[in-house]
């Protein structure tokens, strides 16, 4: 009966040992490079972002275009990871943001770079480093001319901040609504709001529309869709025209403050052709300067690249 008892007790505490080393294995380990989808309330409406990477790393900002959201930064986000803090908002009305009609939120540039930044604030970013694509580059530049102490680089893909980049046939519909907000010219821009369009601006420019996902527009589309975002989308429309009477500010921030820059810029795009980018020289003395054959969305065919152009820049940036 001794005998039984000890194999007994044995067996017991084996067991409790196995499932012990079983219980800590399990617990759940993140990955470096593991992209988080979190949600912060700022002003009473959440928004979501994408995060990954060590908090006492430096930390990247992404954001996004028109009418693509942080999903854009899918890919980019982990392959940096593993050396930069990133993170990519998504604005209200874009993504898994918030979107209040415009009767409750007055959707203009001004407002949205007021959420980014308190988004900021409310995560405890100081200092970053700010990837600026299409729509991003109003919203970081009001964030930069503001808040020049916390700006360590910035990476420009598409992004706008001279009258040559938006000198072209794209914007003749953008500049009549801005002189004249009626309905008819509004209408007129609800195209640009269609699954057509929308794959226009993915695949337009491209060199193999084969090497662009079919879910990228099929993520961005039914959100564009969604009941009430047409108005959203041409509140923004018109207060685009609020950028650039800016272009003298943004365009002293970088004489009087150099922030080293980064340009990787699908050369191909129509809406901001390279000829928005080659004025960035006149004020940036710290510049890299890239164009890429490809299109507006050059994430979509060249991530990879980018990313090490990234790497390789704030490697070099960010230890001087």
């Amino acid at each position: 009966m001794n005998v039984l008892k000890t194999i007994a007790v044995t067996i017991a505490l084996t067991s409790v040992t196995s499932l012990g080393s079983f219980s800590r294995a399990s617990q759940p380990r993140v990955s470096p490079t593991q992209v988080l989808h979190r949600t912060v309330e700022i002003e009473g409406m959440n928004i979501f972002y994408r995060e990954a990477g060590p908090q006492d790393a430096p930390t990247i900002l992404l954001l996004h275009g028109f009418p693509t959201s942080s999903h854009m930064f899918r890919n980019l986000i982990p392959a940096l990871a593993d050396t930069y803090h990133v993170i990519a908002p998504d604005y209200l009305g874009f993504g898994y943001s918030s979107a209040p009609s415009p009767d409750d939120f007055d959707y203009t540039f001004d407002n949205l770079a007021n959420v980014v930044e308190e988004f900021t604030e409310a995560l405890g970013l100081t200092k970053y480093s700010i990837y600026l694509m299409d729509y991003g580059a109003p919203v970081g530049f009001r964030l930069a001319v503001k808040h020049p102490e916390r700006v360590q680089t910035l990476i420009v893909q598409n992004g706008n901040a001279y009258e040559e980049g938006i000198d072209n046939d794209f914007w003749k519909p953008l500049k009549a609504y801005w002189k004249d907000r009626s309905p008819e010219n509004g209408d007129s821009l609800r195209a640009l709001l269609t699954l057509d369009a929308t794959k226009w601006q993915y695949l337009q420019g491209v060199r193999n529309t084969e090497s662009v996902s079919p879910d990228t527009w099929s993520h961005v589309q039914p959100l564009l869709d969604r009941p009430g975002n047409q108005e959203i989308q041409l509140a923004l429309f018109f207060s685009y025209g609020s950028n650039p009477p800016l272009y003298p500010q943004w365009q002293e921030y970088f004489r009087n403050h150099q922030p080293p820059t980064l340009i990787v810029w699908g050369k191909n795009d129509l809406i901001f052709p390279a000829a928005g980018a080659y004025p960035y020289s006149r004020d940036l003395k710290n510049l890299e300067f890239h164009l890429l054959d490809t299109g507006h969305f050059a994430l979509e065919e060249d991530g990879a690249q980018i990313a090490s152009l990234i790497r390789e820049f704030l490697g070099k940036q960010l230890t001087q």
